[in-house]
């Protein structure tokens, strides 16, 4: 008897990997999908660009007399659009790994959802544009003020996926990676506990801050689009999966951000030092 169990199982298990192999196939290949439909390359890029702006901001904030030709070949370096990419495609695919994709890379590859990525994918890259920037955030508290249905649209949507926290979240664990890369590179003498009360003392400013520009940003991607489409999308978030794909890119971005600050903080400590010499 144990004898024929075993070959049971046996034939179990080889009759059981001739549906699990197609079945993770298909599973690659929806998140292949996903990927490809969500444009994260493009995504990528204009992150790059941002941070690419940011240390700019950076070297002149903390080092004015720095070499900025030399820190612009640092920054590029830090932010290697193919290294993201790795990160955020390996990331999404380990945060997802337990979910079924296919109704997200459907939603994501049919009309609506092109045309949602690319209207995010332009007004983020118009955000570049400081000018853009605050144009967008007047319009935005214009249409609040006038109680514009896109506006309690957005709201919908920044609420379901709890998007000012996250973002709040994100940036302060980001800006106290940032201080431990300066504090272990040797630019300043801080202790956790100096870190910590220095990066909640800017929770408040930094919550306003995302408050405005989610509004704006989102105001902008999505004002082309109809009432219908907008309730549309925002019903796709509040599925099992897209709440789950939600989770997922916060993890995965915030992990990136979070490394690239720190070794931002490290370069900006190597700098500080080269000037002191």
């Amino acid at each position: 008897m144990k004898a024929r169990l075993t070959r049971l199982a046996a034939g179990a298990v080889t009759v059981g990997l001739l549906w699990v192999a197609p079945a993770l196939a298909e599973a690659e290949g929806a998140m292949t999908r996903l990927i490809d439909a969500l444009r994260m390359d493009d995504t990528v890029a204009i992150m790059r660009e941002e941070g690419l702006l940011y240390g700019e901001d950076l070297a002149a904030e903390m080092m004015p007399e720095a070499d900025l030709t030399s820190w612009r070949a640092h920054l590029e370096r830090l932010y290697d659009s193919a290294k993201m990419q790795k990160l955020v495609e390996a990331g999404l695919a380990a945060e997802l790994g337990g979910v079924d994709v296919a109704p997200l890379a459907d939603f994501f590859t049919s009309d609506l959802g092109e045309e949602i990525v690319e209207l995010e994918i332009s007004a983020r890259e118009a955000f570049l544009d400081t000018e853009v920037e605050a144009a967008a955030k007047e319009h935005y508290a214009e249409l609040d003020r006038e109680g514009a249905e896109i506006v309690r649209q957005i709201e919908t949507l920044i609420a379901d996926s709890d998007l000012i926290e996250q973002n709040v979240m994100g940036i302060l664990n980001a800006n106290l990676m940032l201080y431990r890369g300066l504090a272990d590179g040797g630019a300043y003498d801080l202790s956790e506990e100096d870190m910590l009360r220095d990066v909640w003392s800017q929770e408040e400013g930094v919550r306003d801050d995302s408050t405005d520009w989610i509004g704006a940003y989102l105001l902008t991607a999505y004002q082309p689009l109809e009432t219908d489409e907008i309730d549309r999308y925002i019903a796709m978030w509040r599925t099992q999966e897209g709440q789950a794909l939600n989770r997922a890119l916060f993890a995965v971005f915030d992990r990136m951000y979070e490394e690239i600050s720190y070794l931002t903080g490290q370069a900006v400590a190597q700098h500080m030092r080269s000037q002191k010499l």
